[in-house]
Formats: C-alpha cells, structure tokens, sequence
C-alpha cells in the first residue's frame, strides 16, 4: 500500500479532480497512484471545488458502484480517458 501523502503538487490536484469526477475510475485507482484514500479525496474536493460543485459531484458518485471496486462487476478497470494520450507518469501536458 503507498505511503499516505499529505501534500500534492497542484497538477496533482488537478489530475486527482478530473480522475474523481471520471465515471470509471475508481477510487481505488487513485490511491494507487497517489496515496489518497476515499475520504481524503472527498476532502480535497470539498475545498478544491466551489460547494455547488462539491455537491453535484457528491450527489453524482454517491453510491456509484463504479466508483468502487469491490462494489462492481466490472472485470477490467483499464479504462483510459480521451485524454490519455496527453498524460504521461500523471504529469499533465500543456493541452492545445
């Protein structure tokens, strides 16, 4: 299990957000990459995101069994964004 981190890079915030809100992406998948567990992730987005946004999103990933491994039949979690090609190590390239 990675160690716990407590500081993020701000690309690193903003690669956390944009994986958070992906439907596909499981929580689980961003603690790999970068040590935040599911209620540190909550708590990023609470004060990285405006509260109307916060709660659009909570409302949307609530219960989604996507969100959660355990929780989903789905047997190959490999899903890549359309943005894939533009992100390398999670470091996130200027976009044109």
């Amino acid at each position: 299990m990675p160690e716990q981190r407590t500081t993020l890079k701000p690309e690193e915030i903003d690669r956390v957000i944009e994986m958070a809100w992906e439907d596909r992406t499981p929580f689980d998948v961003i603690q790999t990459q970068f040590g935040l567990n599911e209620q540190q992730i909550i708590a990023l987005m609470r004060k990285e995101m405006k509260p109307s946004s916060f709660r659009m999103w909570r409302k949307r990933v609530h219960g989604r069994v996507t969100k959660h491994m355990k929780l989903s039949d789905i047997p190959d979690f490999r899903f890549k964004s359309s943005l894939q090609r533009q992100i390398t190590a999670n470091k996130i390239s200027k976009r044109t």
